[in-house]
């Protein structure tokens, strides 16, 4: 069994990180496959285009379920079950305000996530190369 001393910025529990340092090479790997499932884990949250669209709307703040469905074209209803897995991900939180419930993006990591998979569509979409980054275009064609 793993200890799990330390959370990660989620409140997740991870492995205490001293542990990793003098962990054998078996234990290394445990640790590395825990990570890997957790990331499968939040690639899995953006395999649907409404979760996506969702997470789009909150890059620039905070919105209340109604103004997101009518931002992503979706009912208020179909919309609160996406923003019910986005939460159980932790990938949003919320704020309630008497009546109203405003959703949030959690952190930078969720926005930087979806932003350089947009990035990367069209760059697809467009035949650039794949490794090709907005940030790194400069006009020497170098990606960073």
């Amino acid at each position: 069994m793993h200890a799990y001393t330390q959370t990660d910025e989620h409140g997740l529990e991870v492995p205490d990180a001293s542990e990793a340092s003098d962990a054998p090479d078996s234990r290394r790997g445990e640790i590395e496959d825990h990570l890997v499932e957790l990331a499968v884990e939040v690639f899995a949250m953006f395999a649907d285009a409404t979760r996506l669209r969702i997470v789009l709307a909150l890059r620039d703040g905070e919105l209340p379920v109604a103004r997101i469905a009518e931002t992503v074209g979706k009912s208020p209803s179909a919309v609160s079950q996406h923003l019910a897995k986005l939460r159980m991900a932790r990938m949003v939180s919320t704020r309630q305000d008497g009546t109203r419930v405003f959703y949030r993006l959690t952190d930078e990591h969720v926005r930087e996530l979806v932003t350089d998979a947009i990035y990367q569509a069209e760059h697809v979409a467009e035949g650039l190369p794949r490794l090709h980054h907005h940030e790194a275009d400069d006009g020497s064609g170098a990606s960073r």
